[in-house]
């Protein structure tokens, strides 16, 4: 073959690849971080990223005496979940708590049943704590309150979505409404 019909045979191939799909939310596919977690979830029952292959996957962290944005966020994925019809069966919410100490399985389990009850709530041992959150890039933070236990968190908002194949692809800011997840969802599900 000469040159040119080389270099135009190449231009010709280099046109017929997919262009990658659009997103909504922050696309971090790529990223060396958030790659796995083995936690135990609310029914005692240890899990892993592996067991959710063929799903989207949504990680979010927070604590279940969050007076605001943590109900606010599983209530949007709830609603997600919804919106997606048919392919909410293949949506998998991972509530991580970043207050292991008062977070127990029992009150991890009655707050996963106020939102939907296939949401897991996973719970790093309290030494266990620190490496999850560094391995997702999240902040975290104890905040006395005026009794031992009257303390609060301060964490990070986002959620991180997972494609079915298990690889961490976008950020979704708090704040996200349900629609836009539910589309980056979609898109996720149908490329793979």
């Amino acid at each position: 073959m000469l040159a040119g019909g080389w270099l135009s045979a190449i231009a010709l191939n280099s046109g017929c690849s997919p262009s990658p799909p659009t997103f909504k939310s922050t696309d971090i596919t790529g990223a060396s971080f958030a790659q796995d977690l083995k936690l135990t979830d609310q029914n005692g029952q240890l899990r892993t990223m592996e067991e959710f292959r063929g799903k989207a996957v949504v990680v979010f962290f927070g604590f279940t005496q969050c007076p605001d944005v943590c109900p606010t966020s599983l209530s949007t994925l709830a609603e997600v979940k919804r919106l997606l019809g048919d392919q909410g069966d293949r949506l998998q919410v991972l509530f991580i708590t970043v207050d292991p100490e008062r977070d127990t399985q029992p009150l991890l389990k009655e707050y996963m049943a106020s939102f939907d009850p296939s949401f897991l709530a996973l719970r790093p041992e309290p030494g266990e704590l620190k490496a999850v959150a560094d391995s997702f890039k999240i902040y975290y933070r104890k905040v006395e309150g005026s009794t031992a236990t009257s303390y609060t968190m301060d964490h990070s908002a986002g959620k991180y979505i997972f494609d079915a194949e298990g690889r961490v692809r976008l950020f979704s800011s708090y704040g996200t409404d349900a629609a836009t997840i539910a589309a980056d969802i979609e898109t996720l599900l149908s490329n793979g």
